[in-house]
């Protein structure tokens, strides 16, 4: 029976293999902030599963685009001018 969970640096190889480039240490920095994939925890070892990582990829995807007119924009940053007396 093969194991199908994922160490980090499998999870990264795995997630680059299939065009989604990322690297363990961001793994690692998303499992301390928040934001990245679900995983488990064995011990020490943390582990991911294919799925899970799948889904957290696709999940970061933006919808299909046509052309750069239908990219998804930032609201505009208000900024104050002060005015002198």
């Amino acid at each position: 029976m093969t194991n199908p969970f994922l160490t980090r640096p499998e999870a990264a190889d795995y997630l680059t293999q299939r065009g989604f480039p990322v690297a363990k240490a961001t793994l690692q920095k998303y499992a301390t902030v928040g934001g990245g994939p679900l995983y488990r925890r064995f011990r020490a070892r943390v582990l991911y599963h294919p799925d899970d990582l799948d889904a957290w990829a696709k999940a970061k995807l933006t919808p299909a685009i046509a052309g750069s007119f239908d990219a998804p924009t930032r609201p505009a940053k208000l900024i104050s001018v002060k005015t002198r007396a």
